[in-house]
């Protein structure tokens, strides 16, 4: 036998083709728990009304230790026989979405239309409808399944829902799996080094207005992103500087007194993330002191570079699952609810559900079809961790 072949996986992997066929019949269970859970604004740290509703349906299915944490993480857990190991299954409850939105849904026939309906609405859809699709396939597990629906994950909540729950938990967690909408064949094993953050500049109250030309916070902080641009990146370990985004201003004769960059510094290294961001930080001095504006870093989010090697046999056995499913597997470093797991040195993957498109937009979308494979994908997983395949 290779070390590629286990009985068990083959077994499992020849099963496949059935639960695909069973997820389809699951179509309208889970675009309604989709739409439900969906069209709750959920921006970080205002989860609550998602989840409790979550919660709603946890019951409804019968699941026991149905609970909201201290920091509002919404948990259930489907109880093994017996088995010693507990698998989790993680999806961010929150969205980058401002409760001001319309949330309202649009399903056709091919795809889902909303806001954050890929990221990751139906990432808690697939949590709210997982255990309805494990009853119908009479698999009962060997060991405990924890669903945990995570808050404050994104942006300034840097996965503190997550990290809270693992922290305190008495369920000790042997495997992670990370269940992102998007995209089919994303398998995540490693995280990558990261630093999140806001420049902010900002022209003081006492500014001599009398000069002419007067300054502009725009320009100052078009000065600072020169310079940032300078950096001088190695190609070895890869890094980069992200600038995702830049706000501030009014109206066309307006001097702007306010003007924020949001950016993120990724990097294999953790020593470089460090190196880079000390750097961005003499920038920030160095133009404060060159001009009347403030301009100051905000570091909020960090993520430590680590994970498991390519040859783990839960990488192994979910690459040759996602590949049987005619689906080439996309391995690509994550800063997602992954990095909690690394930092607690737990076993864990990330997964994503289907395709999409327009990602953060008010028309983002999910391709319906692809979703049937992804559900198999995951409970395929499940299976081979509960069946001991993955240690």
């Amino acid at each position: 036998m290779t070390p590629f072949e286990n009985p068990v996986l083959d077994t499992i992997i020849k099963e496949m083709p059935e639960i695909v066929e069973l997820n389809k019949g699951m179509r309208e269970i889970l675009l309604a728990n989709l739409a439900m859970l969906g069209e709750i604004p959920a921006p970080t740290f205002n989860e609550e009304n998602r989840i409790r509703l979550l919660l709603d349906r946890f019951t409804e299915l019968g699941l026991s230790k149905t609970t909201i944490d201290e920091v509002g993480n919404g948990v259930a857990v489907i109880e093994g026989s017996g088995g010693e190991k507990n698998i989790m299954l993680v999806a961010h409850a929150d969205t980058i979405v401002p409760e001001t939105v319309n949330h309202t849904y649009t399903i056709n026939p091919e795809e889902v239309v909303g806001p954050g309906v890929g990221d990751n609405s139906l990432g808690v859809a697939v949590l709210a409808t997982l255990p309805y699709i494990l009853e119908k396939m009479d698999y009962k597990p060997v060991n405990n399944i924890t669903l945990l629906a995570g808050t404050r994950s994104l942006g300034r909540g840097n996965l503190e829902g997550l990290r809270f729950f693992l922290e305190n938990s008495k369920l000790p967690v042997s495997y992670g799996v990370c269940v992102e909408g998007v995209r089919l064949g994303r398998l995540s094993h490693k995280g990558i080094g990261m630093l999140r953050g806001d420049i902010t500049c900002r022209i003081p109250e006492q500014y001599d207005w009398s000069r002419f030309g007067s300054s502009s916070a725009i320009l100052t902080l078009n000065e600072v992103i020169n310079k940032i641009n300078d950096i001088r990146l190695p190609k070895r370990p890869k890094s980069s500087v992200i600038m995702g985004s830049i706000e501030g201003g009014n109206s066309y004769n307006t001097i702007t007194t306010y003007a924020r960059l949001k950016f993120e510094i990724r990097s294999e290294s953790a020593e470089l993330t460090r190196e880079i961001a000390d750097r961005i930080e003499e920038i920030t001095t160095e133009v404060t002191s060159g001009h009347s504006e403030d301009v100051e870093l905000d570091i909020f989010a960090r993520r430590e570079p680590g994970g498991i090697p390519f040859s783990h046999p839960l990488v192994r056995s979910t690459r040759r699952i996602i590949e049987s499913l005619g689906v080439e597997p996309r391995l690509a470093p994550s800063t997602s609810e992954l990095a909690a797991f690394i930092d607690k040195g737990i076993p864990a993957v990330t997964l994503g559900i289907t395709d999409g498109v327009r990602a953060g937009d008010q028309q983002e979308s999910i391709q319906i079809e692809p979703i049937y494979k992804g559900l198999a994908q995951l409970i395929a997983t499940i299976k081979a961790i509960d069946g001991g395949v993955c240690e």
